[in-house]
């Protein structure tokens, strides 16, 4: 069984993520209006029903503003922690409230989510790793650097949302005002293109299989020259640069690659168990 995965939006516009398999699935991040989230996901073949749950990083506008309207009408539970709850005046039916701690996994029926805190100026930021059958996902944006727990979960993703937001030059020599440039590049802000690049060479596994640069800054950086830098070291990596404008296309996994490097007979008895 496939696990599915696109960035609907990625940018200090909008975030919103899609992660899922045949059966059931889950968004990160409502920063695009209900509407529009429809309609991107109509776009690349994707069926609101199949969303079981929203899942929400920090309390940013960006990542939240389409949170309130996506949950009533489709009645979907929002998983958030308390403290980023109480940061932002976005109300959800108090029934869908669904508060999470750090370090905690949530179980659906075939997918789980694993959370871990982040280094950002947030209240209570939180990346995800999200599983299926073995494949590991992973959605890590918005931190100001790759801390102990992007070195923990990063190296186990078969695949990415990373943050590639600026580029050093740009932001040094923009017309940002100091104080400005120093929260994007401080350890609460943002990842630059070549901090991006350290982790990806540094720590990806040889799972990995699709790296989606993710929230680019529309000012300090150009998907150009992201591209550039990391497809000079993709390898076998597909790399993809996510779009500020529109979804990206639907990605897929078969979960027989987590059995890769397996004995013969592990990968048999894996398959099986996922077939």
């Amino acid at each position: 069984m496939p696990v599915y995965f696109a960035s609907l939006n990625s940018g200090s516009n909008a975030n919103c993520y899609y992660v899922g398999n045949e059966q059931e699935a889950v968004l990160v991040d409502a920063g695009l209006s209900c509407r529009e989230t429809e309609r991107r996901m109509k776009t690349v073949g994707l069926d609101m029903k199949m969303v079981k749950a929203v899942f929400i990083s920090h309390e940013h506008s960006d990542h939240i503003s389409g949170l309130e309207n996506l949950s009533k009408k489709h009645q979907l539970p929002v998983y958030i922690t308390e403290k980023t709850y109480n940061s932002f005046h976005c109300r959800v039916e108090p029934h869908l409230v669904k508060h999470f701690k750090k370090n905690e996994t949530v179980q659906f029926d075939q997918l789980t989510v694993k959370t871990f805190s982040k280094s950002h100026d947030a209240v209570d930021g939180h990346s995800f790793m999200i599983s299926a059958g073995g494949v590991n996902i992973g959605v890590i944006t918005d931190i100001g650097y790759a801390c102990k727990q992007v070195l923990k979960y990063f190296p186990q993703c078969h695949a990415a949302f990373l943050e590639s937001n600026y580029c050093e030059d740009m932001l040094a020599n923009g017309n940002y005002p100091y104080h400005l440039k120093k929260r994007i590049s401080g350890d609460e802000g943002h990842l630059s293109n070549t901090q991006a690049l350290d982790l990806f060479l540094n720590y990806k596994s040889e799972k990995l299989s699709h790296l989606i640069l993710s929230h680019l800054s529309a000012i300090n950086n150009k998907p150009e020259i992201v591209d550039a830098l990391f497809q000079q070291h993709a390898g076998n990596v597909k790399v993809v640069v996510a779009s500020r404008h529109e979804a990206s296309e639907l990605f897929a996994i078969e979960t027989k690659v987590a059995s890769a490097g397996r004995s013969k007979k592990q990968s048999n008895q894996q398959q099986l168990s996922l077939f």
